[in-house]
């Protein structure tokens, strides 16, 4: 029996691990010696895999055996064994996250493939495999658009178009289906690199508005308009759904799913889990700030570093007039987390859309939500634009933009070297540095990485730089404060791009010293660093 998807290395501690498989068939799963049973959902077979006894500060060769057979690694494999890389004392001074989001699935038509460009993370997977391991990343952190559920490749529309149990009202250039989900994620992990990499690199994920849909709770008008699509519900559902089961599981820790009553239910079930699903999904997308409600935030210790990954996406509280990023148990929760005492050495806040933007971008927002929010037809043409341009990013959430660069203040006074966001989804790359009120010691920037994998359209680059220059940014300053908009409690200057096309980042920390390095792939096989900061000068 072989595996459908998978091995992915998910949480690692230091005696523990979580080791995700997709299987072709109910089985039990075993690696080194600790043992899981699949569970379904409509007729697929999943298991996180618990592995516990292991050695603090050791890289431990694993296999994945379904009912005693062996199956991965594969016999013909051309790459090392796949490592589990415990945390330990010994290794707590040092280390290597890699990070990006945005990535497209390969493609086998010449022209797309053309425009897609060669995949940064598969090219860091083959340079990474002829590297020792001491060298490998820590963890890899995917910062959002994992899949793309609303832009298919040929292969997916040809796929989707092939069913004939598929509804009639459901549209033929989306995703909708828990099954069509499935074949999302088959395309984006099946690629030989990708599965190796994702089989020995820690692997933390959040969702971005393509994993569900483009603009995905941009504004209470946008959700009031995408409910009125038939097929909307089963859309959301399996969105949800399928992001629980091939992402979310993975991101917390044996204790914290221990804990999680929605995982002892599903992996306890005994039969098709899709009706307990489906129920959590519907709790993840209710306008619910609370214990009803499903968070998809979460925090992993790295060492001496800690990371909290912000979920900035289905957190949003937009319904009865409000509008904010997160709803006030979570943003708790998050400067719990971000200010929790113990030593931290740096902290990295991870959310799949940038704090700081290029400024005359980040004033624009701001002015747009002012806009939106009056009556009549200024406030109708406020949302039109605010929906065609993407204006949907923390400082088109001023309240809560406020709140987070409050957080990141007082964690920034709390001790660690550095304080560093890490995000994606806007089709450049780019470091920023913050000056915050009262000048905390903690050196804190913003780190943006994206794409991945991805075309570039043909207004990004001229758009971009445009909102970076210091002609646009006085204009829009200008603007901005003739619209009403309150001073920004936080200034920033770009030390770093703006960078276009595939890219991978590296943060690397030792001891109190971080840097960025963004990569960008030469082939199939290298990468070419195109731009370096020291976050610690």
């Amino acid at each position: 029996m072989p595996l459908s998807l998978g091995p992915i290395l998910r949480h690692v501690g230091e005696t523990t691990a979580s080791v995700w498989v997709q299987t072709d068939a109910p089985a039990t799963v075993v690696v080194l010696g600790c043992e899981a049973r699949t569970f379904e959902v409509s007729d697929h077979h999943y298991a996180l895999v618990p592995v516990t006894g292991l050695t603090p500060d050791t890289r431990t060769p694993y296999t994945v055996e379904l009912d005693g057979e062996q199956v991965w690694p594969p016999t013909t494999s051309a790459y090392p064994a796949s490592l589990i890389s415990t945390r330990g004392p010994t290794s707590d001074h040092h280390k290597r996250i890699i990070f990006g989001s945005c990535r497209y699935s390969k493609v086998t038509e010449p022209g797309l493939a053309a425009q897609l460009g060669i995949d940064a993370l598969d090219a860091y997977a083959v340079r990474m495999a002829r590297r020792p391991p001491q060298e490998w990343p820590d963890a890899l952190l995917l910062l959002g658009d994992q899949v793309y559920a609303d832009e298919l490749t040929p292969q997916n529309r040809r796929r989707i178009a092939a069913r004939s149990d598929r509804h009639p009202e459901w549209p033929d250039d989306e995703i909708v289906g828990y099954e069509e989900y499935v074949g999302l994620y088959r395309d984006a992990w099946t690629d030989p690199e990708i599965r190796w990499l994702l089989s020995t690199v820690p692997t933390a994920m959040i969702f971005d508005d393509h994993d569900v849909r483009d603009d995905w709770n941009t504004s209470a008008a946008w959700r009031d308009e995408i409910r009125l699509m038939s097929w909307w519900g089963t859309r959301i559902r399996s969105a949800l759904a399928s992001y629980w089961v091939y992402q979310h599981i993975g991101n917390l820790s044996p204790d914290e799913l221990a804990a999680d009553p929605d995982h002892r239910k599903i992996v306890t079930h005994g039969g098709d889990t899709w009706p307990l699903l489906a129920e959590l999904a519907d709790r993840a997308d209710a306008e619910t700030d609370g214990a009803k409600g499903v968070r998809f935030s979460f925090r992993w210790d790295l060492g001496h570093s800690r990371l909290v990954m912000i979920d900035s996406r289905n957190g949003r509280i937009l319904d009865d007039g409000a509008r904010l990023m997160l709803g006030e148990s979570e943003f708790g929760w998050i400067e719990e987390q971000a200010t929790a005492p113990g030593r931290v050495d740096h902290l990295v806040l991870g959310t799949s859309i940038p704090w700081l933007l290029p400024h005359a971008l980040g004033d624009l927002e701001t002015v747009n939500e002012i806009a939106a929010a009056r009556p009549g037809w200024r406030g109708r043409l406020g949302e039109s634009i605010r929906q065609a341009a993407d204006l949907e990013h923390w400082s088109a959430f001023r309240a809560s933009f406020d709140r987070l660069t409050a957080i990141i203040g007082r964690a920034a006074a709390g001790g660690p070297a550095t304080v560093s966001v890490l995000s994606g989804d806007v089709h450049h790359s780019y470091a920023a540095r913050a000056e915050l009120p009262g000048r905390p010691a903690a050196q804190v920037h913003q780190l943006t990485c994206s794409p991945v994998h991805n075309k570039m359209d043909r207004y990004i680059k001229p758009g971009f730089r445009l909102s970076w220059s210091r002609g646009g940014r006085w204009f829009a300053q200008r603007w901005a404060s003739g619209a009403g908009a309150p001073v920004k409690p936080v200034s920033w200057e770009k030390k770093a791009g703006p960078l276009f096309g595939n890219t991978i980042a590296t943060l690397d920390v030792d001891g109190r010293h971080a840097e960025v390095s963004f990569e960008q792939p030469q082939s199939a096989s290298s990468l070419v660093t195109r731009a370096h900061l020291d976050l610690t000068p």
